[in-house]
């Protein structure tokens, strides 16, 4: 599990993007990067990384699902995630 710290952070930044999408949106299409620079550097989408919702989890993570490929394996075999079955041949 990752620090609390961390996804502490994650968390805040996600916050400054939503707050600012519309903003960014409207200075990029009018090209007033001067004032662009001068909105936080966390208000950036692309300073977010992805982390597992459960535990954190920076690597291994499933898009699909937003949790990571350890998460996953542990919630689909004790049955928890529906239409998900072991495969077998």
């Amino acid at each position: 599990m990752a620090k609390k710290s961390v996804i502490a952070r994650q968390n805040k930044r996600e916050k400054l993007v939503a707050k600012y999408a519309d903003l960014r949106k409207q200075l990029k299409k009018e090209g007033r990067y001067e004032e662009l620079d001068k909105l936080p550097r966390n208000a950036s989408p692309v300073r977010l990384k992805n982390r597992c919702l459960l535990t954190g989890r920076p690597k291994g993570y499933m898009r699909m699902f937003g949790i990571s490929r350890v998460t996953f394996r542990k919630m689909a075999l004790e049955g928890k995630i529906p239409g998900v079955t072991k495969a077998s041949w």
